[in-house]
């Protein structure tokens, strides 16, 4: 599979289809059906695999939470999503590819973009002599306010 994390997915959907085959992955009926679900309305979305399950069954194509799995992960190499780790129990994909951070809402379990250059960072740490800094991540957890 080819990683193409240079661009967002297509700016429309009809595009995706070729995309996910130029990109090394064959077009199966299940992988087009989910980015038909995460990406034809064109919305930034932040969405689980167990989500995604709901929706799937919703529109009665039954696919396996192990399936949705593969293929969301399979979508993030590609460049298609970007995965939003909060903790052990819960990960987010992205369809917004664009720099940003994300606030989490610990009781409602809401991730929301925060627009980019809204959050500053002051110093990194220098990598290791090996490595580079590719990306980071910021996620801001939230909770109601005690009346």
């Amino acid at each position: 599979m080819k990683k193409d994390n240079t661009s967002a997915p297509a700016s429309s959907w009809e595009r995706l289809p070729e995309l996910i085959r130029e990109r090394g992955l064959r077009l199966t009926r299940q992988r087009l059906f989910l980015a038909k679900l995460l990406f034809e309305d064109q919305k930034n979305r932040h969405i689980t695999a167990a989500d995604l399950v709901r929706e799937t069954d919703k529109h009665k194509m039954r696919m396996s939470l192990a399936t949705i799995y593969n293929t969301l992960h399979q979508f993030v190499e590609i460049g298609l999503l970007r995965e939003v780790v909060i903790d052990s129990k819960a990960t987010y994909f992205d369809t917004n590819l664009s720099d940003h951070h994300h606030f989490f809402h610990e009781e409602t379990g809401e991730l929301v973009d925060i627009s980019q250059g809204e959050v500053g960072i002051g110093t990194l740490p220098a990598p290791p002599p090996d490595s580079k800094i590719s990306r980071v991540n910021v996620v801001i957890h939230l909770q109601e306010k005690d009346s």
